[in-house]
């Protein structure tokens, strides 16, 4: 299984008033993994709208925080998905400080959803195909249709 990773500065526009990275950050990294994900599976975002005329949706996010980051320190970042159904995906974030420890973990959940209908509509093939090798146990999991 592979992962995206990558590393994020921590600036002084990140630190909240106890003078530690704001959760909200941590949300923002997401965004910037689940980008940088579509991307590796070849799906830029503006080409999952024109060309498959889905929008990929957020319905829940989740993050366990367990140490705090600071101004000077950078943030590692891991993703991946550990469930990918016909229209839904699981992905799973770990942050690390510079010293390597995981100071977070979170996971999202997202749906593929039709741009005209706004239902939920599953991925062709390809596209499927196309997240395999960012799957934990490179397994596709199929579940009524989810």
């Amino acid at each position: 299984m592979g992962k995206i990773v990558f590393e994020e500065n921590i600036y002084t526009y990140h630190i909240d008033f106890a003078g530690h990275v704001s959760n909200i950050v941590y949300i923002q990294w997401m965004e910037i993994g689940r980008l940088k994900l579509l991307e590796a599976v070849g799906m830029p975002v503006h080409e999952v709208i024109a060309s498959l005329g889905l929008f990929p949706t957020l319905v829940k996010t989740e993050i366990r925080y367990r140490r705090q980051l600071f101004l000077g320190d950078r943030v590692g970042v891991e993703v991946w998905l550990s469930r990918l159904q016909q229209v839904s995906a699981i992905m799973e974030f770990r942050f690390y400080n510079g010293k390597g420890e995981l100071i977070a973990d979170g996971r999202q959940t997202g749906l593929f959803v039709d741009a005209k209908s706004h239902q939920p509509r599953a991925l062709d093939q390809k596209s499927r195909a196309g997240f395999m090798p960012y799957l934990e146990n490179n397994t596709l999991r199929e579940n009524n249709g989810n």
